[in-house]
């Protein structure tokens, strides 16, 4: 991590620089535990009111801390390890799922003034920075100048956690659980990662300050956003919406949990705290996903500043931005049913990684044209040629997998109809 990105550090490193990055670390980690308890309360509720019901009601105002109650509940309970477990494996598990959900919350800009520059102590001009008299610095914990990598990376490690929970429990059923679970986050980990590269194409960049910056300036016609929304064509933000949806393990794709079929799924073995934190690390990651998608396609922070200090309302901006999102994902909880395992993967390596791709080379093309300065009647013919072969292939790639399910059901002697 390079410390010279954050204006904080353009003068040096001392004893009071380190206190503040240690305040905003302590700042990002305690807001992320209130806020999963906050997620959960605001599930219920808001499923509540799909289904015509009250929701928590009891502990504290309007129930909102029945968060709380169900976690003192947890950590009262006992807390068992099977004897046929890898204990230390057992035990790390948890923490593998849980810390990388923070990390990669540490890398997102929640705030700051993206309107105007400042001039910062170097003498170089930066946007989305606070300040207190000479001083100033990133309303974030960190800026690497590889955080969309390290993003990809963390949302990877994760997979690790879900795994080695299921294989260290000694029992088939938290295996066939973590199996299954670490097929479906693979498989929609290339969809995503697509969909990603999509706005780095744009950008040009892998800082996810420096991302929020581009869409913070002029949109088109002077009132439509500079959104990577629109500038990508909604297509990587769409699929990015599923993908990630999957990533979460968040239903309608939540057949790491299919109780019917796997008890418990990866976690069955758990109990007490350890099974309070794979779902702290589920919610946290719900929050987590949801700013990540604010942070690429709707400009982050990034708003007008209606009136007051600018960069409190870069704050407002993001946070309200952020809830839609999590509205979003309970809005699909409460109504899509649980697809099968066949749909799920039918959809990811059948339908989402090809369009991803063929959309990333389709804005790669565009640039080509952009920087060569292509008349229009060139990019017009390059985007009709390109669909026309996309079209074909799919049109190939559909009769090449009907043939083959077609063969495969008269080994069998099934009667397809």
């Amino acid at each position: 991590m390079i410390l010279g990105l954050d204006p904080l550090f353009t003068d040096g490193v001392d004893i009071g620089d380190v206190g503040w990055v240690l305040v905003k670390v302590l700042v990002a980690f305690v807001f992320l535990l209130v806020a999963v308890m906050l997620n959960i309360w605001f599930l219920r509720k808001v499923i509540a009111d799909f289904q015509n019901r009250i929701g928590p009601s009891v502990a504290g105002k309007w129930g909102i801390l029945q968060s709380l109650a169900d976690g003192i509940k947890l950590f009262m309970k006992e807390d068992l390890i099977p004897e046929k477990s890898d204990r230390f494996v057992f035990k790390l598990a948890p923490y593998l799922s849980l810390v990388p959900a923070f990390l990669v919350f540490a890398i997102v800009p929640l705030g700051g003034d993206f309107n105007e520059t400042r001039v910062i102590a170097d003498g170089t001009t930066q946007t989305g920075v606070v300040g207190w008299g000479d001083n100033t610095t990133f309303l974030q914990v960190a800026d690497p100048p590889v955080g969309i990598l390290f993003f990809l990376a963390m949302s990877s490690l994760a997979i690790y956690g879900i795994m080695l929970a299921g294989w260290s429990s000694g029992s088939k059923y938290p295996l066939l659980g973590s199996v299954r679970a670490t097929a479906q986050m693979v498989s929609y980990e290339a969809a995503l990662g697509l969909a990603i590269a999509a706005v780095v194409l744009i950008n040009g960049s892998l800082s996810t300050h420096e991302i929020v910056a581009q869409q913070a300036g002029e949109g088109f016609w002077g009132f439509v956003p500079n959104w990577n929304l629109i500038v990508t064509g909604l297509v990587p933000f769409i699929i990015f919406l599923i993908a990630g949806t999957a990533e979460l393990n968040h239903p309608p794709f939540d057949l790491v949990e299919a109780e019917q079929e796997l008890v418990g799924g990866f976690h069955t073995e758990y109990s007490s705290i350890r099974f309070a934190l794979f779902f702290l690390a589920e919610f946290m990651n719900q929050i987590t996903m949801s700013a990540i998608a604010v942070t690429l396609f709707l400009g982050g922070p990034a708003g007008p500043a209606l009136f007051g200090p600018a960069w409190i309302w870069g704050i407002v901006w993001f946070f309200a931005k952020t809830m839609v999102f999590l509205w979003a994902l309970v809005w699909v909880r409460a109504t899509l049913p649980r697809f099968r395992y066949d749909q799920l993967m039918d959809l990811g390596w059948k339908i989402l990684i090809p369009l991803a791709l063929a959309w990333f080379l389709l804005l790669a093309g565009l640039q080509v044209g952009n920087d060569r300065d292509w008349e229009w009647q060139q990019i017009a013919g390059f985007v009709f040629g390109f669909m026309a072969v996309c079209i074909v292939l799919a049109g190939l790639l559909n009769a090449a997998v009907r043939t083959a399910r077609q063969e495969r059901l008269e080994r069998e002697g099934i009667d397809h109809g």
